[in-house]
């Protein structure tokens, strides 16, 4: 059992998919700076100080001990309060919509570059060279010995 797991792991697709699922995870918390870190400022700034992180309902009441502000989604999430956070839902839909065309836009230029690369090669290669003179001779020669004797 151990050789055949081993077989299974040393297989390429499994190694691709390993560094594949890796190097998504990395480019998962890129999207997620890219959109926490300069999108949604940029959207705040241009709709007036607007944050979907502040947009949640609270679901319970507010533990006597808290002291820290009843707006501030993130403090109130330490602190234990049961919350429905739809702004955070809003950020991560937008996040997703970011990686999802930024993953579109990897797999078009990848197409395009096959795409050419194909049309290149199919350019690329010359016809067939004509056989020799002799070769042709040849060949006529032995088709018509052929008719001949198929006739006899």
């Amino acid at each position: 059992m151990l050789k055949e797991f081993r077989t299974f792991i040393a297989r390429g697709n499994v190694l691709d998919l390993a560094v594949g699922v890796i190097i998504g995870a990395s480019f998962g918390t890129i999207t997620k700076s890219l959109t926490d870190d300069i999108i949604m400022p940029v959207i705040g700034w241009l709709f007036g100080g607007f944050d979907f992180s502040s947009y949640f309902i609270r679901l319970a009441p507010i533990p006597a001990t808290y002291t820290g502000s009843p707006d501030n989604y993130a403090a109130l999430k330490a602190a234990g309060v049961p919350l429905l956070g739809y702004g955070e839902f809003v950020t991560v839909v937008i996040n997703f919509v970011i990686l999802a065309f930024i993953v579109f836009l990897l797999v078009r230029s990848v197409n395009k570059i096959i795409a050419t690369a194909e049309r290149e090669k199919a350019e690329g290669e010359a016809p067939p060279a004509a056989d020799p003179a002799d070769v042709v001779l040849l060949r006529e020669i032995r088709d018509e010995l052929k008719r001949k004797n198929a006739g006899a």
